[in-house]
């Protein structure tokens, strides 16, 4: 096997994509300081009881293991860093007030996440703790729409879920909350007939509205569909009113609802959402509520957040416009090298050809020269 060949879904980045993806974090993460968050960089390894803290069974799967060679205790490479910036939330920060944190690190997986996804996504997040309101989760979906508006992409569809609903439906039949693994994968598939055989021996009320829960998927007119379809019981009012809340603050993304979907079931304890974009198949944001993952550090907190794969976002952000650059000739002279850095300093792309290179072509355009004529530096217009 040739030496130079890389393992299965991982690839080097190329100067142009890495470029677009460094310039679309800082723009991100510029814009995350302007509603108030903090940068944390978590570690790229932990013991793996702390990793997996709260994460669930599929992070588990996701996760690389190894032995610290140092105490002899097992190891995780992060496969996400929200139980991670979790953690320093609460025994690390350990404040009483409202805290936003963000953060943009690679992570690594033992399985690609979708169709042609990489298994070391480049994650970018945003987070807040403290809040139990429904206006943390509206900043969230706000700032998770306001990072795919940076990167340029338009027509996206935001899908919205709440965990409530389930819970509330299956809370008073004890049948149903000792097969809640079993109707989850159901209810996630949508198999109506496997739903109709494991649940003939509910409570009425219950079967029903279980069975109603795959075809309660459509634009924001669901939400009342499902009011007449489903019980009325406080959890499924309250989880009701908080998707047709966040739906309505959307703007302009193509809002769907889909009360079966519950990706993430066991890690959520409320709105969920993903967001989906025209060219992926995979969703490019999720995020949501996950109020229980503090506990297992020592201090429980609500928090809401979001997270995405800054390299799938650079790929299909629209073709960047070519950067136009001032070419110089290669040289040591005081002069070239005072005026070079005067004009980088401006702001400036400026290229030096190198001997023998001089008719190169590179990614910028080169519209401009810095020549010598008799000891005067001059700037020329080549077009």
């Amino acid at each position: 096997m040739p030496n130079w060949l890389l393992p299965e879904n991982i690839a080097d980045v190329l100067p142009s994509e890495a470029r677009k993806i460094e310039e679309l974090r800082r723009r991100m993460l510029d814009n995350f300081r302007l509603y108030g968050y903090e940068m944390v960089m978590p570690p790229l390894l932990e013991y793996l009881e702390s990793l997996l803290t709260g994460a669930g069974q599929d992070t588990d799967l996701r996760t690389f293991k190894l032995v610290d060679q140092l105490s002899g205790r097992t190891l995780g490479v992060r496969a996400d860093m929200t139980t991670q910036v979790a953690r320093i939330d609460a025994h690390l920060l350990n404040r009483d007030s409202v805290t936003r944190l963000c953060y943009a690190g690679s992570v690594l997986h033992t399985r690609p996440s979708g169709l042609h996804a990489t298994r070391e996504p480049l994650q970018i997040g945003a987070e807040i703790y403290g809040h139990a309101g429904l206006e943390a989760d509206a900043e969230i979906q706000e700032l998770a729409l306001a990072s795919l508006a940076l990167a340029g992409i338009a027509k996206v569809r935001l899908d919205l879920c709440h965990v409530g609903v389930l819970r509330a439906i299956i809370a008073n039949d004890d049948k149903a909350n000792k097969q809640a693994a079993q109707l989850f994968g159901l209810l996630e598939s949508k198999d109506i007939p496997g739903l109709q055989v494991l649940t003939k021996d509910y409570q009425p009320v219950t079967r029903d509205a279980l069975l109603a829960l795959p075809g309660l998927y459509g634009d924001i007119e669901v939400i009342e569909r499902a009011r007449k379809a489903l019980p009325s019981l406080p959890g499924i009012t309250q989880a009701l009113d908080e998707l047709k809340a966040l739906a309505q603050l959307a703007g302009e993304a193509n809002v769907t609802i889909d009360l079966a979907d519950l990706r993430g079931y066991h890690y959520h304890s409320g709105v969920m959402f993903a967001a989906y974009v025209p060219g992926l198949p995979n969703a490019v944001v999720r995020g949501g509520r996950y109020d229980h993952v503090g506990e297992a550090f020592g201090r429980a907190r609500p928090a809401t957040g979001f997270s995405m794969d800054l390299r799938e976002l650079a790929r299909l952000m629209p073709g960047a416009e070519r950067k136009r650059a001032i070419r110089a000739p290669w040289g040591t002279e005081a002069g070239l090298r005072e005026k070079i850095t005067e004009l980088r300093r401006a702001g400036e792309i400026v290229i030096q050809s190198l001997p023998g290179h001089e008719n190169d072509q590179d990614e910028f355009d080169c519209d401009r020269a810095v020549e010598l004529s008799n000891g005067n530096w001059i700037i020329k217009n080549l077009g």
